[in-house]
């Protein structure tokens, strides 16, 4: 645990997938559907990955990972070749991780090696379940805790953490981090240069109706957190945690009474060569960094340029609630 502000303490992780795909395998290999040499295959834009690839590399499990172009680089995938991860790298010619097309691959694998087993990250109820353990851990580390802020991609960590506290304690507001053009709560997709949150499917482990309040962070303000999170606080954690970091700060600075705690899944190491890289930076259209200290505020779902911040009120609705109840804008993205 780091604090961030008085009232602002954040669960930082260097790979916190871990949880979840521990718990599943565990819970598969009770059941006896995974073995010592059975096959894993998942699609996975690459953190999840890394966590099956260092469990099966321990257990003796074999692993193939699908993924899209657009999501590895070639340092990570080298990475999880050398733990013995077989990579299919899938075409993505509109950089939106054509999750469609990887779960299609995947179809593929699973009719060819009918005993192979899948995780199924997305909907599997396991990977929401494994963070009873991060909601023990911030309750006995922080106690009473009244906003939870975090990224979602999967669904998991954010919905399985936020209905633990919620039990605890029913007051919590649960705020969710989402990027521009990803179909999570209602935008078009698009391409997507942040990367390791959002998603261009619906996971079952995404409950609506637990989220009081979603903010879209486009990528700029979330190179701009992460980078801010290092020189600032000495801690080295990657642009889906700045996003979120950017969310709770926001969210702590709002309500100074309160505690809020915010989920940082991702560490800073694989972004060295771009994120954290001066050069990488100042070669993309039209980068700035402006310390945002307000989201713009929807009425209307839309999608922003990668330099905005926006927020909506969700209140615990379902997806087809907030559909039904006001215009989704789908013209193009700025």
């Amino acid at each position: 645990m780091a604090a961030l502000s008085p009232n602002l303490v954040a669960a930082a992780f260097p790979l916190m997938k871990l949880m979840p795909a521990r718990y599943i395998l565990d819970r598969a290999a009770a059941d006896s559907a995974l073995h010592t040499g059975t096959r894993i295959v998942e699609t996975t834009s690459g953190t999840f990955g890394m966590a099956l690839a260092l469990l099966a590399a321990s257990r003796g499990y074999r692993l193939t990972l699908v993924t899209a172009a657009s999501l590895i680089d070639a340092k990570y995938r080298s990475r999880l070749e050398g733990l013995g991860a077989t990579m299919i790298i899938t075409a993505d010619p509109d950089g939106n991780g054509d999750q469609l097309r990887r779960l299609q691959r995947l179809d593929d694998i699973r009719r060819e090696e009918p005993d192979c087993f899948w995780p199924r990250q997305y909907d599997n109820p396991g990977n929401a379940l494994a963070y009873a353990r991060l909601a023990e851990l911030l309750v006995r580390t922080v106690g009473k805790i009244d906003y939870l802020v975090g990224c979602v991609g999967s669904g998991g960590s954010l919905c399985g953490t936020g209905t633990f506290l919620r039990a605890v304690f029913p007051h919590l507001v649960i705020i969710a981090v989402d990027t521009h053009r990803s179909i999570l709560f209602g935008q078009p997709t698009g391409k997507r240069l942040l990367r390791g949150l959002g998603n261009s499917v619906l996971p079952r482990n995404l409950r609506h109706d637990l989220i009081d309040e979603v903010h879209w962070v486009g990528a700029y303000p979330a190179f701009g957190e992460a980078r801010r999170l290092l020189r600032e606080h000495g801690i080295f954690q990657g642009p889906t945690s700045g996003a979120a970091a950017l969310v709770g700060r926001w969210a702590a600075r709002r309500q100074p009474g309160a505690r809020v705690a915010v989920i940082m899944a991702d560490e800073g190491y694989r972004y060295a060569d771009t994120v954290f890289d001066d050069a990488w930076l100042a070669s993309l259209p039209g980068w700035s960094w402006q310390r945002h200290s307000e989201p713009g505020l929807l009425t209307a779902i839309a999608p922003a340029s990668e330099a905005g911040w926006t927020r909506f009120a969700w209140s615990r609705r379902s997806l087809h609630e907030v559909a039904s109840a006001q215009p989704i804008h789908r013209a193009r993205p700025d």
